[in-house]
């Protein structure tokens, strides 16, 4: 916008004012409102800051009009005599004048000088700058998680700045493809990441790194996944080197991977060129995650998967010669796959397997040798048998023991006699130890909670209810997350004592109602109306045995 627009005859600055909001795409009125400030700000520029000067334009005519208002107030609310008089003072020369009137004084044209003109061109332009940003964040906000082509407008220490046409948008340097070459007058597609208004005006973020921009590239090239046929259920990504996609087909008859692949790889080889040569594993999806797990490692094989709900891990079982390839390079087939699953994965040889195995079978034996005083043999054979625990041993029914080859109901009650004596002292020993840490008798109270969680909670200065109603369940069962593509874990004060998340949540919960910071109905789940009868009660105590992390901890 120049300054003779401000100076241009009447029709011409309405035709300026189209011009600006046809080649800015904003509305008119906007334009004419920039106008009117500009105007307005220069008026008092010349006649006093401190006078309320307001200038309106014809939209049909170009007229404009400026004029000096004062606003008409009680006597004992007047602050500013420039723009307020008192309402005695107005009715001497009007007596019809009532609080809230205005009185308006029409000002002669304006003639610019260069210092209004230059204020009023800012006060223009910056209008216009303001309305045109708003208007890029209404047309992109909707767009998110949709793939836009655009020209590489210039690369500033590793961002690339995109013009979109009537926007810009911003690839970040981690958002870019690794050793990727990009210059001013590419052309280049991303994947809209974000839209967000900052301080400095909306910024559209976008990426080529993202998983999403690897699943809309299929989209695009294969018609069975835009159509819905074919569902992208996961995607890992280490940008430009790897990847791996799982796939699924809703129509049994069609081959999700083959067609992903297309006829002679063409199908994928577009997406693998766009992404300048990352490789990319197309692995089918089943809910058998055992057999996910086998498809996600390759082109490694698996002898093995073990699967531990509890700890949220699996193991993996290969060959010693499948294991290199079954972690692959700085560990990324392994990171990869357990990223698309969302798992956490141990490889480990068959030797490994075996010698773990072969310790864990020596350390029951001489816990049960230890414990119950046995001889080797006994507690070889109780570990055979899958006994883990001496609480198992103590515990269970006595048929459990004498259906064991060579021991009678004399021996079995024998072996439970001391199993009981022996978690008894065991007992003692932690109470005791419990009690020198300071954990307090109440937090025993809560239901859930153990003596060697208790012991625990102490070790980690956990001693009071209020301490443990302050906790979360990743405080108890730890968490991970990934950093710069590596999986990094924080073990929980209990973690090896295998809770669930929703036993973790619940112990919490009560610890909670224990220290009044809620009460006990909160734990109880809302029954529906006309919800009646014995299915419904269960249904309700089920649901209040349960409670989950995310529903007590959003």
């Amino acid at each position: 916008m120049s300054t003779a627009g401000i100076s241009a005859n009447k029709l011409e600055l309405i035709q300026i004012a189209k011009a600006v909001a046809s080649e800015k795409s904003i509305d008119e009125s906007i334009v004419l409102e920039a106008i009117e400030e500009a105007i307005q700000k220069a008026a008092r520029l010349r006649y006093g800051a401190e006078l309320d000067i307001r200038a309106k334009i014809n939209p049909a005519t170009g007229e404009q009009t400026l004029r000096r208002v004062i606003s008409v107030v009680a006597d004992e609310e007047v602050e500013n005599e420039s723009t307020q008089i008192g309402i005695s003072t107005a009715k001497m020369d009007n007596k019809l004048m009532e609080i809230g009137d205005e009185i308006s004084t029409t000002l002669p044209p304006l003639e610019f000088g260069r210092v209004q003109a230059q204020m009023a061109k800012q006060v223009i332009m910056g209008k216009v700058r303001d309305a045109e940003r708003a208007r890029q964040f209404m047309e992109f906000k909707d767009r998110v998680g949709e793939i836009i082509n655009g020209i590489v407008k210039r690369v500033e220490y590793g961002h690339i700045i995109v013009d979109l046409g009537r926007a810009e948008g911003v690839i970040r340097r981690d958002q870019a493809l690794p050793r990727e070459n990009v210059k001013g007058g590419d052309r280049i597609r991303a994947y809209i990441m974000d839209v967000r208004e900052e301080p400095r005006g909306s910024q559209i973020f976008l990426s080529r790194a993202h998983p999403q921009f690897m699943a809309q590239l299929f989209a695009q090239e294969v018609p069975e996944v835009y159509e819905g046929v074919i569902q992208i259920v996961g995607v890992a990504r280490d940008p430009g080197s790897r990847a791996k996609i799982a796939v699924f087909s809703n129509d049994s008859s069609i081959d999700p991977v083959g067609a992903c692949v297309g006829m002679r790889g063409s199908r994928v080889q577009a997406v693998v060129n766009e992404l300048q040569g990352e490789r990319i594993d197309i692995i089918p999806y089943t809910e058998d995650m055992g057999t996910f797990i086998v498809n996600a490692l390759q082109p490694a094989n698996v002898t093995k998967v073990v699967i531990d709900e509890a700890n949220g891990k699996i193991e993996v079982v290969v060959p010693e010669e499948q294991l290199s390839l079954a972690i692959g390079r700085r560990g990324q087939n392994v990171r990869l796959a357990s990223q698309l699953s969302g798992w956490a994965l141990d490889i480990l040889t068959e030797e490994q397997e075996s010698e773990r195995r072969q310790q864990e079978f020596k350390e029951r034996s001489e816990l049960f040798m230890a414990g119950l005083d046995v001889d080797e043999m006994v507690a070889q054979l109780l570990v055979s048998e899958g006994f883990e625990t001496m609480e198992e041993v103590g515990y269970v029914a006595i048929e459990d023991l004498t259906s064991i080859e060579g021991f009678d109901d004399e021996t079995a009650e024998e072996l439970q006699a001391r199993a009981r004596e022996y978690l008894e002292r065991i007992a003692t020993e932690q109470n005791d130890k419990r009690i020198a840490l300071g954990v307090e008798d109440e937090v025993l109270e809560i239901e859930g909670v153990t003596l060697p969680m208790a012991v625990r909670f102490g070790e980690n200065e956990i001693k009071t209810v209020e301490d443990v109603a302050g906790l979360v369940p990743d405080d108890l069962n730890g968490y991970s997350e990934y950093k710069n593509g590596e999986r990094i874990h924080e073990e929980g004060m209990i973690e090896d004592m295998k809770l669930t998340d929703d036993e973790a949540t619940r112990l919490i919960m009560q610890a909670r109602v224990a220290a009044g910071w809620i009460e006990a109905s909160a734990l109880e789940p809302e029954i529906e109306e006309g919800e009646e009868g014995a299915e419904g009660e269960a249904a309700a105590e089920e649901a209040a045995a349960e409670p989950t992390a995310e529903t007590l901890f959003n």
